[in-house]
């Protein structure tokens, strides 16, 4: 019983989560994507030593997967972030 009412809680704190990061992105307006997203980066850094942290614990085999999937995730998203940022960031400078 006690594992069902902290499974519903969990998938309470997931659906809540998704729906709200759904309103706030949808309300960005895209001027503001790019330097938001560059800012995001930390986030998914954190994300990236949470998942080191799931691999190298090697509890259980679906603990690994999980984390190795999220690691790669949140790689992927930090190496582009950083990627569009520059991109970003060099239409500004000087031309010799």
């Amino acid at each position: 019983m006690g594992e069902t009412i902290a499974f519903v809680n969990i998938l309470t704190v997931f659906v809540l989560a998704v729906v709200v990061g759904i309103e706030i992105i949808t309300k960005v307006p895209p001027i503001l994507h790019t330097p938001l997203m560059s800012g995001s980066n930390a986030i998914s850094g954190i994300t990236i030593i949470g998942a080191i942290v799931a691999v190298g614990s090697g509890q259980q085999t679906l603990t690994v997967v999980l984390g190795l999937i999220a690691l790669v995730s949140a790689t992927i998203n930090v190496v582009g972030g950083f990627l569009v940022t520059h991109r970003m960031l060099s239409k500004f400078k000087k031309k010799d």
